[in-house]
């Protein structure tokens, strides 16, 4: 049977993705480290008395089995070292990062590097020596690699996404016909949160989850709309109108409504803008301060008026809706200087 809405966002896993898209500041699950931490020192203690009740020949058993339960006891005491540090690590340096994103790749990190010296101690406890237990680590490595050679590329693209990061959990990005907004990046694959797409125009979320593997950053071109230095985009709103109409008043009009409703928070984010631009080539003459409205001649013999502006990526349309309802009625009460399209007389 098929969870309902609320039943899904009540999964650990997706109320974590969903923290992660919308850029809240998820709940610090300390109580549950703090007591995994106590609970590994806890069984830490029970693996250090029982190493030491074999040792001491209070249980009688001959040395065959003495030597097999201490290297058994000492690799779960190991793994059981290691575990703690890793919650240790959660506890008290990861759960205090504000930033969502760096805490979730930290944690993707931390349990993978956990997973391989889990797999290395247990690999060493069975073959007795580290020296075979690397070489078989080794040549099991090789054998994988060989056998999974596209997870390994995908492996290597999440190295690759971790390092360069062309994008991170909770940007929303465009890779090929993909668009979306990040909500998982896995070892081997991304899971996108898709807005806009086939069933719907704009950049309202479609309810659909798109995945895609990491490989494919290595050879695809990655549009990132949220990137830190300047997560704001351009938009643009036009409208047809005549010829014979007064371009000045237009304008005029377009871009005090404009102004009106973004206020100084264009300006400050186009400065912004302006001081990113000044430490490259790009020629930054043509941007303005203040939202700009431009005419250019239609295919369809009309004159098109537009007006761009700043916006955050995920406020683009409500923005737009919030603009139109103001600029349609104010243009529409000058009719003699605003001439739009009429329809059809019927």
């Amino acid at each position: 049977m098929a969870e309902t809405a609320e039943q899904l966002s009540q999964r650990p896993d997706v109320r974590e993705a969903l923290d992660q898209t919308t850029g809240r500041k998820r709940r610090t699950p300390a109580k549950a480290d703090r007591f995994w931490f106590v609970s590994y020192l806890l069984l830490l203690a029970g693996c250090a008395l029982l190493y030491f009740l074999f040792g001491s020949r209070v249980i009688p058993l001959s040395k065959p089995p003495v030597d097999l339960a201490h290297r058994l006891i000492r690799g779960a005491g190991i793994i059981i070292l290691i575990l703690a540090i890793s919650s240790a690590i959660s506890l008290y340096s990861i759960a205090r990062i504000c930033d969502a994103s760096t805490r979730f790749t930290l944690n993707r990190v931390k349990r993978l590097l956990v997973f391989l010296l889990v797999i290395l101690v247990a690999v060493s406890v069975i073959f007795v020596n580290w020296y075979t237990a690397l070489i078989s680590v080794g040549v099991l490595s090789v054998i994988a690699g060989l056998s999974v050679q596209l997870p390994m590329t995908s492996f290597i693209g999440w190295i690759y996404i971790l390092v360069r990061r062309p994008y991170r959990v909770g940007d929303r990005i465009q890779m090929g016909d993909a668009t979306g907004d990040v909500i998982d990046v896995g070892y081997l694959d991304t899971t996108l949160w898709e807005f806009g797409g086939k069933y719907i125009s704009g950049d309202h979320p479609s309810g659909r989850i798109i995945k895609f593997p990491n490989s494919k950053v290595l050879d695809s071109i990655v549009y990132n709309y949220s990137w830190p230095l300047f997560p704001y985009i351009w938009n643009e709103i036009q409208f047809n109108i005549g010829y014979e109409s007064d371009l000045q008043f237009i304008s005029t009009t377009m871009q005090q409504i404009v102004e009106q409703e973004l206020g100084e928070e264009m300006m400050k984010r186009v400065n912004e803008y302006r001081r990113l631009l000044a430490q490259t080539p790009i020629d930054e003459l043509e941007v303005r301060e203040r939202p700009r409205v431009m005419f250019r001649v239609s295919d369809n013999t009309w004159l098109e008026a537009i007006v761009r502006y700043l916006v955050a990526p995920r406020e683009a349309g409500s923005v737009k809706t919030r603009l139109i309802k103001k600029l349609l009625p104010a243009l529409n009460a000058a009719p003699d200087k605003v001439l739009f399209p009429k329809g059809a007389n019927r």
